[in-house]
């Protein structure tokens, strides 16, 4: 926004591919899954961008106590779902 402000760049140039190019994540594939631990439901700004197709599982252990069956039991919740990307559910489409 600064780079369009300052005439660099073209405000109607701005792509969510050029918006993404600008982040500190640049060549990071975007996250599958965030687990937010600590029990609070948000994200506390984190990933906004990235996260926006990720799955999100939620925890109510502390990071420190995060264990390896923590990490078990958000997988087999995540492998559970049914990844839309955005998009309607097998069954709505056929409606």
């Amino acid at each position: 926004a600064a780079a369009a402000v300052r005439g660099e760049i073209d405000s109607e140039a701005i792509t969510a591919e050029s918006f993404a190019g600008a982040l500190d994540t640049d060549g990071i594939p975007d996250p599958e899954l965030v687990i937010r631990t600590s029990g609070e439901l948000r994200l506390s700004n984190f990933l906004l961008w990235q996260a926006a197709y990720s799955e999100l599982v939620f925890l109510p252990c502390y990071w420190p106590d995060f264990s390896r069956e923590h990490l078990a039991d958000a997988l087999r919740d995540f492998a559970s779902r049914e990844r839309r990307f955005g998009g309607l559910a097998a069954q709505d489409v056929a409606s």
